[in-house]
């Protein structure tokens, strides 16, 4: 069976809940404080480790505390951190995330994770091999996506790229990728809200998440394949967990519709838990 290649972010996430969500210029008092290891890069390749063997994570974090801590976190969690580069003198990423309400706002700070360059990553993947899949971000600069993709093609590897947080995307790499996986808001900006008209007009590639309602992607016609509905209680690391089991399911030859509804399941579980991470379901939890 085939590598999963997971390329992107690694960061510690500060997380507060509140019942109150403050205007501009507002204080209000919060309900807790915790930190967790996250990014979205991260997020993923534990995901996707947590439900399979052979992942490798490449990416970058600063030489603090909170590199160790994500390091550690990653080989806790049976990701391969081998291509991983600690950076002197950076501090590692973060994201500050608030809770409120059922639902997360989050600001990345980048740091160390904008040293997943190209130039770093490239001499990386020639330890992989046809076949494998590599799953992107864009909490990495925009030039790494490019050439990394690039690189696949020359070297028959598949690419999901998820494109989160939102910002523009050429069309010439949407063309090239293998999946592409947008949540619904995503998508409409990509798209200029005609969603259903990219569906049809990239079949079998374009993957729009719908949250608890499931995923949709166009084959023969427009397909739903249904979520699953749980508690929930933080959705932080829902999107990540899709798309790191969905990586699983298509490395091991599921057909589409059969891997998008394991990835379903797998992000449903993850909504139960406080945290990115800590409720990402192992195998034993799906079968």
């Amino acid at each position: 069976m085939g590598k999963i290649i997971v390329i992107g972010s690694a960061s510690i996430d500060l997380v507060v809940q509140t019942e109150i969500l403050p205007e501009a210029g507002e204080t209000v008092m919060g309900k807790s404080f915790f930190t967790n290891p996250g990014g979205k890069g991260a997020n993923q390749a534990v995901a996707a480790a947590r439900l399979s063997n052979e992942v490798y994570m490449i990416g970058a974090v600063g030489d603090d505390d909170n590199g160790k801590q994500i390091l550690s976190n990653l080989e806790q969690n049976n990701v391969n951190t081998t291509y991983m580069d600690i950076i002197e003198n950076e501090k590692s990423g973060t994201a500050h995330i608030t809770l409120f309400d059922d639902d997360n706002r989050i600001i990345v700070v980048p740091a160390a994770n904008n040293y997943v360059t190209a130039e770093s990553v490239l001499p990386k993947l020639e330890n992989f091999s046809a076949g494998d899949i590599i799953v992107m971000q864009h909490e990495i600069p925009e030039s790494t996506i490019k050439d990394v993709v690039d690189y696949a093609i020359d070297h028959d590897m598949k690419v999901i790229l998820n494109p989160a947080p939102y910002r523009k995307l050429a069309n010439t790499i949407i063309d090239k990728v293998t999946w592409l996986t947008p949540n619904e808001t995503e998508s409409e900006l990509l798209f200029d809200n005609q969603v259903d008209d990219a569906l049809k007009a990239y079949p079998h590639k374009l993957i729009v998440t719908k949250g608890a309602s499931g995923a949709m992607y166009y084959s023969d016609s427009q397909q739903l394949v249904e979520g699953y509905k749980k508690q929930v209680v933080d959705t932080t690391g829902a999107g990540d967990t899709f798309n790191g089991a969905l990586a699983v399911a298509l490395i091991e030859n599921k057909p589409l519709e059969q891997a998008v509804a394991f990835a379903n399941l797998a992000g449903s579980y993850s909504v139960t838990g406080l945290g990115a991470q800590s409720a990402m379901p192992y195998r034993k939890d799906l079968e």
